[in-house]
């Protein structure tokens, strides 16, 4: 058997003496691999238990979902808040020019109006007669 330890006898003869010896060769079976398995079973249950402390729920992941379509919607209310400004702010140059045009326009009429006022008074003035001195 492979676990029982190894016997050994040996004799020695010299002149004028004879020795025996006994030698028992203990032969020791190794520990190294259930050291080794033992050492994998521990890294493999701390690898479970990580795992299942790490798993994300169903719950996370709907969360996760929610909140980018709330940053979405807010991204896109902020681009369409950002071309409304800009419309609004053509519109206000737009009508300031409109605004411009309106008031030159009606002060190049007031102007045109006192100029007739002003031809017509001198024409009324010579063409009539000077009054008695």
């Amino acid at each position: 058997m492979a676990n029982e330890p190894e016997y050994v006898e040996r004799t020695v003869e010299a002149p004028g003496t004879v020795t025996r010896e006994e030698v028992r060769v203990v032969g020791r079976s190794s520990n190294a691999g259930w050291w080794v398995a033992a050492v994998i079973a521990i890294v493999a249950v701390v690898g479970v238990i990580f795992y299942m402390n790490n798993s994300t729920s169903q719950a996370d992941l709907q969360a996760a979902r929610d909140q980018g379509m709330a940053q979405g919607a807010l991204a896109t209310a902020a681009n369409t808040a950002q071309n409304a400004a800009d419309q609004a702010s053509q519109s206000a140059q737009d009508a300031a020019r409109s605004t411009a045009r309106a008031t030159e326009n009606a002060a190049s009429v007031t102007a045109q109006a006192a100029q007739n006022t002003a031809d017509a008074a001198q024409d009324a003035v010579t063409t009539e007669p000077a009054p008695p001195q």
